[in-house]
């Protein structure tokens, strides 16, 4: 996504395009008319050959565009790859196009190589490692390699519960149906002897840590990045459905100093805005487009995206959970101080995900209730948290953010879930098609907030991180923070510690 902003209108409107095709045209019918645009040979139709030429060089550039925007993505969607291969073939074997557009044809032949859209015979792919999500296992040498982006045929394991707790974990891809991983489950499970007893059809439940619950539609897909951060998958019958009770709290509530009382704050921001910067570059600027409008042309995987927003919310309750969880009110001020030093150092590091985060979190009504903890807060940054609290303010439309956001350079890494909404304003504001046209003006202000995305990435990002033991240790912490999300129980915790007033 580092190529530079369109220079001219001509190329605007062609990113235009290719960044929105999708709500008008999903991406196999859009390359079927490109297909059919190609001039065969340079008379077709009568036409010059000066004119052919031109159609031909028109068709070139929006396939060249094309596979620039999507590299990777191609991979998933096989039915486009075999267009894509089809429309190279004839490129390719138009010896007419070599001598004018010798540069455009290289540019393609690389572009087909590095998407990997291999044009011989196919071979199977050698076995794919299978991918650690999130939280899964919290293997400390999966959560300390560097993220890369997860595509739908990845392979992860998974656990699934049973209504006592027991689990099966299974190997699953990403983008498996809940049909495909009640199948896996069945069959595990025949391997003992209770299930062939019980040939009750199963069903797939997300269970929150508050006990709320839902069942999975069976045609619903890439299930496990939806989920909330301490929500689990069950697997039961219809008829043991309503005794399911969530797993206990993944967090023993034992007082005791975590890692942040230990490591210096600067470490924390800094390990903090790497990793979300990972997660931030591994999502494809399409995720966005597909997450606010997968209504309309059915959807992509935007499992990236989604595991930045889980992430996000991890952030704001990790805020809540080290607070509630410090018993001495004379530390727990101090903890609170360092996290608004924290969220001040990612600030400077232009991590507004980070910084919105944290204010979020300490805003949480279980938090901003503690008001001895807040009144021995020094009174200068009780003043910084007064500012954070205007930065993050959203009334005019979240005006101060988006004011101090325009003045920031690349790389910097946004406040995502504003964006979204951002996008799902102006997807709502209008209709993509009228009268059977295609709305342009709307396209082009969606394109334009993918580009802002693009400017936010164009850069890299240099943060210097040593790799002594203790840092190791705080960046294993960062990345597996362990939270509590149960908001009933965050405000138990709250009032035990301070139970007066308010």
């Amino acid at each position: 996504g580092a190529h530079t902003r369109p220079s001219s209108p001509a190329e605007s409107l062609l990113d235009d395009v290719v960044l929105t095709h999708s709500l008008f045209l999903p991406t196999e019918s859009f390359l079927q008319q490109l297909h059919q645009q190609y001039p065969w040979g340079a008379r077709r139709g009568g036409g010059s050959e000066g004119a052919g030429l031109r159609r031909k060089r028109a068709v070139l550039a929006v396939l060249l565009h094309f596979l620039e925007t999507y590299k990777g993505l191609l991979q998933e969607e096989e039915s486009a790859g075999k267009v894509i291969k089809e429309l190279y073939l004839l490129i390719m074997k138009d010896t007419s196009l070599y001598h004018d557009l010798e540069d455009e044809i290289l540019k393609l032949h690389q572009l087909v190589e590095t998407v990997e859209l291999k044009v011989a015979d196919e071979t199977p792919p050698p076995n794919k490692q299978v991918k650690p999500l999130f939280r899964h296992f919290r293997r400390i040498d999966s959560c300390l390699q560097t993220r890369v982006a997860f595509r739908g045929s990845d392979e992860i394991f998974c656990r699934v519960y049973m209504p006592d707790h027991s689990y099966v974990t299974i190997r699953s891809r990403l983008s498996a149906s809940v049909q495909d991983i009640l199948a896996s489950v069945t069959e595990k499970l025949q391997y003992s002897e209770e299930q062939s007893a019980r040939e009750d059809a199963l069903i797939l439940v997300t269970m929150a840590s508050s006990g709320e619950k839902a069942v999975l539609q069976p045609s619903e897909e890439c299930v496990f990045t939806t989920l909330g951060i301490n929500s689990h998958l069950f697997a039961c019958t219809r008829d043991t459905f309503d005794s399911l009770v969530p797993l206990p709290e993944e967090i023993q509530v034992v007082p005791g100093d975590t890692e942040i009382h230990r490591a210096e704050p600067e470490d924390i921001a800094n390990h903090l805005t790497a990793f979300h910067w990972e997660l931030f570059r591994c999502i494809h600027e399409l995720e966005f487009v597909d997450y606010v409008f997968h209504g309309e042309r059915g959807r992509r995987e935007t499992a990236n995206l989604e595991l930045l927003l889980q992430r996000c919310s991890e952030v704001q309750h990790w805020v809540g959970t080290e607070l509630l969880l410090c018993e001495s009110l004379g530390k727990r001020a101090h903890l609170l101080k360092k996290l608004i030093k924290i969220a001040a150092i990612c600030k400077q590091n232009q991590d507004m995900l980070s910084f919105y985060a944290i204010v979020i979190g300490l805003n949480n009504a279980a938090i901003s209730r503690l008001r001895l903890t807040w009144e021995k807060l020094p009174g200068k940054f009780k003043n910084l948290f007064r500012k954070f609290e205007n930065l993050t303010d959203p009334c005019r439309n979240h005006k101060t953010y988006r004011e101090v956001l325009a003045k920031m350079k690349p790389p910097l890494i946004p406040f995502v879930p504003l964006i979204l909404k951002d996008l799902t304003f102006l997807h709502e504001g209008s209709k993509t098609l009228l009268d059977g046209l295609v709305n342009v003006e709307k396209l082009h202000c969606i394109a334009e907030k993918v580009r802002t995305i693009r400017k936010y990435r164009s850069r890299p990002l240099c943060l210097e991180l040593e790799a002594s033991p203790s840092q190791l240790q705080t960046k294993a912490y960062v990345r597996q923070l362990r939270v509590i999300d149960n908001q009933n129980l965050l405000f138990e915790l709250s009032y035990k510690l301070e139970p007066g007033g308010q």
